[in-house]
């Protein structure tokens, strides 16, 4: 029996159905390092969210046919593969031979692997989707699981490894100790990604000098300033130069699509939300020792919304030239801004989760978007959007619509103000509703009917409403 080496190409895979190209963030493998089956190879950056390219087998990186940086388009050779293939054994009863050499050549190729990821811990936090599954299915702590992969990261290997062990802190492959995570450097990622090792950890056993942003919207407190470069380090230029992102030029293109294709139409409404108020300073308490997250506004926004759209469906629909789109199930997106973008990551079948059900996924999206985790499947398939502007103060106004969906709504700041009830002044906690239309789907009468359900359900939430 012999091996015999044969070459496998790697494509840019379509990552998505409206995908046509991504471009290469950074190699996770370099030539001659082992590859294992759904090992990260590589990053992309795709013009919705960041992504990992897994490996679809077994074998040694060759040659990278892309380089960092580049635009690849769908189907396209990235990189190619080494695997050995074994040749049919002729029938004469003879004793297999293993081929040492080239056994003991893979060997140490893997041991100068584990050399280097014992030196070099710098991707130690970034684990791929297939590891999260195995570490959930077998209830592992990845913080006590040494890894093998580049950086020190974890790999499917590493996770097998550690449950044939037992998880035994003795065992070999596990750490005593958590390994310190930072951030890779020269990768784009680099200060946006938390550590996943850190979400692992129960939320009550976080530090809690440390401030968390639970608003669903914006993510810190102050937001970073754009890195920009002076055009030829002429100090004396009075312009500045920043590259634009893919995620930039998406939102660029689907702005300029968005109030070039759709007629915007705009109305607003004032809403009294006292008894909100007074309802989620008595629960929000119970509730984070509950479920270890906050509880916002935006949930209860959220089911209001759902409440009204099922009662107006027309709000659900899409323009198809020739006829109007109503979708059945309710996918919210929700519109979330890092420091250099606004996502719209979508809450699926929304009319199907009460408050609390609301409130983790809006947790979850938002930590998902601060750690750069978001997937494809999270970005696609809304079809109603809305933005909780009044987290940063704005108490009115006009969102472009998210095409090609048909509306969106903003929830602006809550206020004080004097307000007339029954000829008498009271002052009374005010909110503003601000709805962006498309004229061609929707018209005043069905939105303001629309609005004013939403006032209705909002100003209806008592003490005693339910959150399960």
């Amino acid at each position: 029996m012999s091996d015999q080496k044969q070459w496998t190409d790697v494509t840019m895979p379509q990552l998505a159905e409206s995908l046509v190209s991504a471009t290469i963030a950074k190699w996770l493998k370099q030539p001659g390092e082992t590859v294992e089956q759904f090992e990260p190879i590589c990053e992309v950056i795709t013009d919705k969210v960041n992504a990992e390219i897994p490996s679809t087998l077994d074998g040694i990186m060759g040659d990278l046919l892309a380089e960092e940086g580049q635009t690849v388009a769908v189907g396209e050779l990235i990189c190619r593969i080494q695997t050995k293939s074994v040749a049919p054994m002729a029938s004469t009863g003879a004793t297999p031979v293993a081929p040492a050499p080239q056994g003991n050549a893979q060997a140490q190729v893997q041991v100068q692997s584990q050399q280097g990821a014992a030196s070099d811990q710098s991707m130690r936090g970034r684990f791929s989707p297939a590891v999260q599954t195995l570490a959930a299915q077998h209830s592992i702590d990845l913080n006590r699981v040494t890894g093998t992969g580049m950086g020190g990261r974890i790999t499917r290997k590493d996770v097998l490894s550690y449950v044939q062990q037992g998880g035994s802190a003795q065992a070999g492959g596990v750490s005593e100790q958590p390994t310190a995570t930072t951030p890779a450097q020269g990768s784009p990622f680099a200060g946006r990604q938390q550590s996943a090792v850190q979400h692992s950890t129960p939320i009550q056993n976080m530090d809690p000098a440390i401030p968390v942003r639970n608003s669903g919207i914006h993510l810190t407190e102050a937001p970073k300033a754009p890195v920009i470069e002076v055009e030829g380090g002429n100090n004396n230029r009075s312009e500045y130069f920043i590259d634009v992102t893919p995620i930039r030029s998406a939102i660029a293109r689907n702005m300029r699509q968005s109030v070039s294709e759709i007629p915007h139409a705009w109305t607003m409404i004032e809403v009294d939300v006292t008894n909100l108020v007074m309802l989620r300073n008595k629960i929000k308490n119970e509730f984070k020792q509950k479920e270890g997250i906050n509880i916002t506004y935006l949930a209860f926004l959220m089911k209001a919304v759902v409440n009204a759209i099922k009662e107006y469906p027309i709000m659900n629909s899409v323009w198809a030239v020739d006829k109007i789109i109503v979708k059945r199930d309710i996918n919210i997106s929700l519109a979330v801004g890092t420091e250099d973008a606004v996502l719209t990551p979508v809450i699926k079948k929304a009319d199907q989760k009460n408050i609390a059900g609301l409130a983790r996924e809006i947790e979850d999206l938002a930590r998902k978007t601060r750690e750069g985790t978001l997937k494809l499947d999270d970005m696609q398939g809304g079809t109603f959007t809305v933005n909780n502007t009044g987290s940063f103060g704005s108490i009115l106004s006009y969102p472009v619509i998210n095409y090609p969906q048909a509306a969106i709504l903003t929830f602006e700041s809550i206020v004080k103000r004097p307000v007339v009830i029954d000829d008498m002044i009271a002052v009374r906690s005010m909110a503003n509703l601000c709805l962006s239309l498309d004229h061609r789907i929707l018209d005043g009468v069905i939105c303001g009917r629309f609005l004013q359900r939403i006032k209705e359900n909002l100003e209806g939430y008592t003490l005693d409403t339910k959150l399960y």
